[in-house]
């Protein structure tokens, strides 16, 4: 039977969740701060640091991107449009499509680049502490205010016989698809 989440793992949990939330907000602005929308900021990072055995594909930008393959078509279509990004035929492949980053994107993006390295090397400090004692099970950030508070021996709320397991969505994220 699986130990039962302490209140200090539920505040590390929600102190991961509001750090993350922070950046995603940070990146979503300073996209916007350029004359970008976020998601194509999103697509310039996907597609300049794919792995290199990986092509830059609309397939696997949308993977990437977490979207639908008809969002990600759109996507790359409205960034392509913009001078952002350029689609090629693939030489291996004719039917396939391969993305590259444009100087102008390019551009966009090492300014983007640079903000959020330093943005997350800020908050890079309290976000590794947490994690770590989430993982762990150890350190300040999981050290118990009120022990009192951790205990809930009511058997009516004991939630360890069904296990949370980390949803897997239906469907991509809807806040790339507009």
């Amino acid at each position: 039977m699986p130990k039962a989440v302490t209140l200090a793992e539920y505040r590390a949990l929600a102190e991961i969740r509001y750090r993350i939330r922070r950046f995603i907000n940070f990146s979503e602005a300073s996209a916007r701060a350029v004359g970008l929308e976020p998601q194509q900021h999103q697509l310039l990072l996907a597609i300049h640091g794919l792995p290199p055995e990986e092509f830059p594909t609309i397939g696997r930008i949308a993977e990437r991107l977490q979207i639908q393959h008809h969002s990600a078509v759109e996507l790359v279509n409205r960034s392509a449009e913009n001078g952002l990004v350029k689609k090629r035929p693939s030489e291996r492949d004719r039917r396939e499509v391969l993305l590259e980053v444009t100087p102008r994107g390019r551009r966009l993006l090492e300014k983007l680049a640079v903000a959020h390295r330093t943005e997350l090397r800020s908050v890079a400090p309290t976000l590794l502490e947490t994690l770590a004692a989430l993982v762990t099970g150890e350190g300040p950030a999981l050290e118990d205010d009120d022990p009192e508070l951790e205990r809930d021996d009511d058997p009516e709320n004991d939630a360890s016989d069904e296990q949370a397991k980390p949803a897997k969505p239906d469907k991509p994220d809807k806040e790339f698809e507009r």
